[in-house]
C-alpha cells in the first residue's frame, strides 16, 4: 500500500482507494486502537464533517471502526474543521475526526485527525496509525463495543467561541458584510455569528446540496462574492473554503487580499500592541518575499516552514509563537484556536476596520508583493518526474537565472498528484522563463 497520510490527513476521490468505505472502517479501527486508553472505562471521539454527499458514507464507516474498538462516538454533523479541534478539547475527548477535503471539489473527500489537546496529529503519530491500518487490529469483546450519539449543539458552542475571540467592547453595527461559505461546513455558523455581532449580512454559498461545495464560490473562487460586494455596496467580503479553516478577504471594491497581506497586517498590529509572541510570524515557504521584507521593516521576524498549516502550528508550538498561517488563507491564532479558522480571522479583520475607521482597501494591502508565478503539472500514479535528469537540469538552470534576483520552489503537492513550480522575481521576464522551462521539462517527463 502506498503512503496513506498526506500533508493534511488522508485525502482522495470518494469511492476510489484510499477514500473507500472499507478503508475508512480500517482507519477508524486503527485510530481507535491507538487512542484507546487501556484501563480507562470511558473512551470518547467527536466526528465532524462538511457538506459533501460522501460524508454520510465515511461518517458511518468511521463510526463502525471506532465503536468496534470500544470508542463512544459523538457525531457533530456539519461543522467547520476548527470546531472539531475546539470541541475535542472542551468535551474531553480522546480524539477528534473531521471528514472533509477542504477546498477540493465534491468528488473528493478526506479524513483529518485531532489529538485530545485539539491539535492535529504529528507525522510520527500518523505513521504509527498507518502501521496499524496495514497490520490490522483486534476488535474488543462484544460487551465493550462503543455507542454513537448525535450532538445537536456543536455549532452553537462553536459560534459562542468564535464570538469570544472578537473584542468585547466592539460591535459590527453599521458594517455590511458579504460572507461566502462555499456551500460548505460554515453555511450556518458564519452568517449567524456575524449577525449576532451586529453586522448586516449578505450570504453567498449557503445552499449546500451535497455536490456544490467549493463550486464557483468560496476562497478558491472569490469572484462571486466580489460581485456581491460591489452590487450590494458592502464594506467587506469574507470568503471561506469548504471546511472554513481558511479565508480570503475582499475590500469594498471587490479587490482580493490573500493570506500574506492579512498576516502582514496582523503581525504588525500585534507587534505594536505587544501581543506578538516571539516577535515573529510563522509562515510557509510559499509566502511572498514581499511579506518578509515588510515584516523586517517593522522589526518582526519570519519563521518559514514546509507547506501545510499543520507544520505551521508545530513550529508555533515549539517556538512559543501565537500567529502564523499560509498565503492560501489558513490563519492560525493559537490564543483562540488550535488550527486555521477562517471566520475568526475574518472577525479580526473586521475589528481592524472598526478600530481604525478605515476602509478595507486601505488596510488590506500592506505591502507590494514580489511578482510570483505558480504553475502545476499533473502526473500519474507511480510517476516520479522530479527524478528525471532533464528536469534536474532545468531546475539547476532556473536557479542560476534567479540567483540573487528571486527564489524558486519546486514541490509535490501533499493533497493532489501535482508538481507545483513556483518562482519569485522582480524581473518578470526571468520569472516567466524560469518557470516555463521547468514546467516544460516536467510535462515532457510525464508524457514519456
Amino acid at each position: 500500500m502506498s503512503k496513506l497520510f498526506g500533508t493534511d490527513g488522508v485525502r482522495g476521490t470518494a469511492n476510489i482507494s484510499p477514500m473507500t468505505a472499507e478503508m475508512a472502517l480500517r482507519i477508524g479501527a486503527a485510530v481507535g486502537r491507538y487512542f484507546r486508553r487501556d484501563g480507562d472505562s470511558v473512551h470518547r471521539v467527536v466526528i465532524g464533517k462538511d457538506t459533501r454527499l460522501s460524508g454520510y458514507m465515511f461518517e458511518n464507516a468511521l463510526t463502525a471502526g471506532l465503536t468496534s474498538m470500544g470508542m463512544n462516538v459523538l457525531l457533530l454533523g456539519p461543522v467547520p474543521t476548527p470546531a472539531v479541534g475546539l470541541l475535542t478539547r472542551s468535551m474531553r475527548a480522546d480524539l477528534g475526526v473531521m471528514i472533509s477535503a477542504s477546498h477540493n471539489h465534491a468528488h473528493d473527500n478526506g479524513i483529518k485527525f485531532f489529538g485530545p489537546d485539539g491539535f492535529k496529529l504529528s507525522d510520527a503519530v500518523e505513521a504509527e496509525i498507518e502501521a496499524l491500518v496495514v497490520d490490522g487490529v483486534d476488535a474488543v469483546p462484544a460487551g465493550e463495543i462503543g455507542r454513537a450519539k448525535r450532538i445537536d449543539d456543536g455549532r452553537f458552542r462553536y459560534v459562542e467561541r468564535v464570538k469570544s475571540s472578537f473584542p468585547r467592547q466592539l460591535r459590527l453595527d453599521g458594517l455590511k458584510v458579504v460572507v461566502d461559505c462555499a456551500n460548505g461546513a460554515a453555511h450556518r455558523v458564519a452568517p449567524e455569528a456575524l449577525w449576532e455581532l451586529g453586522a448586516t449580512v449578505i450570504p453567498v454559498g449557503t445552499a449546500p446540496n451535497g455536490h456544490n461545495i467549493n463550486d464557483g464560490c468560496g476562497s478558491t473562487a472569490p469572484q462571486t462574492a466580489a460581485e456581491a460586494v460591489v452590487a450590494h455596496g458592502a464594506d467587506v467580503g469574507i470568503c471561506l473554503d469548504g471546511d472554513a479553516d481558511r479565508v480570503i478577504l475582499l475590500d469594498e471594491k471587490g479587490g482580493i487580499g490573500n493570506g500574506d497581506q492579512f498576516m502582514g497586517l496582523m503581525a504588525a498590529r500585534w507587534a505594536a500592541e505587544g501581543r506578538l509572541k516571539g516577535n515573529a510570524l510563522v509562515a510557509t515557504v510559499m509566502s511572498n518575499l514581499g511579506l518578509e521584507r515588510f515584516l523586517q521593516g517593522h522589526g518582526v521576524g519570519l519563521e518559514r516552514t514546509g507547506v501545510g498549516d499543520r507544520y505551521v502550528v508545530e513550529r508555533m508550538r515549539s517556538g512559543g509563537f501565537n500567529l502564523g498561517g499560509e498565503q492560501s488563507g489558513h490563519i492560525v491564532m493559537t490564543d483562540y484556536a488550535t488550527t486555521g479558522d477562517g471566520l475568526m480571522a475574518g472577525l479580526q479583520f473586521l475589528s481592524e476596520l472598526i478600530e481604525t475607521g478605515k476602509k478595507a482597501s486601505e488596510v488590506l494591502h500592506v505591502f507590494d508583493p514580489v511578482p510570483q508565478l505558480l504553475k502545476n503539472v499533473r502526473f500519474a500514479a507511480g510517476q516520479t518526474p522530479l527524478e528525471a535528469g532533464s528536469v534536474k537540469v532545468a531546475i539547476a538552470d532556473a536557479e542560476a537565472q534567479l540567483q540573487g534576483n528571486g527564489r524558486l520552489l519546486i514541490r509535490k503537492s501533499g493533497t493532489e498528484p501535482l508538481i507545483r513550480v513556483m518562482a519569485e522575481s522582480e524581473d518578470e521576464a526571468v520569472l516567466n522563463a524560469s518557470v516555463d522551462q521547468i514546467v516544460a521539462a516536467v510535462e515532457e517527463a510525464v508524457a514519456s
